[in-house]
């Protein structure tokens, strides 16, 4: 899709929708292209991949005691 400046302005929060939809909004000076509105593509984390960064021991998730929660977080 081709804009010219002024519709841009007028219509960017429409135009922005429409890039991150995956269309390409080119925008125009005096019916020449000076700009490109596109997705910016964000990197999908890998499932996994902190494998082996952290170990938790077997009682991770066991309850805190009530002096363990005040040495944590005072009265």
């Amino acid at each position: 899709m081709e804009v010219n400046i002024h519709e841009a302005k007028t219509h960017l929060s429409r135009l922005i929708e429409l890039a991150v939809a995956g269309e390409e909004v080119t925008m125009a000076k005096a019916g020449k292209p000076v700009v490109k509105l596109v997705r910016v593509e964000q990197p999908r984390p890998i499932l996994g991949s902190a494998r082996g960064a952290f170990v938790l021991n077997d009682s991770w998730d066991k309850p805190l005691t009530d002096d363990e929660i005040e040495e944590l977080f005072g009265r």
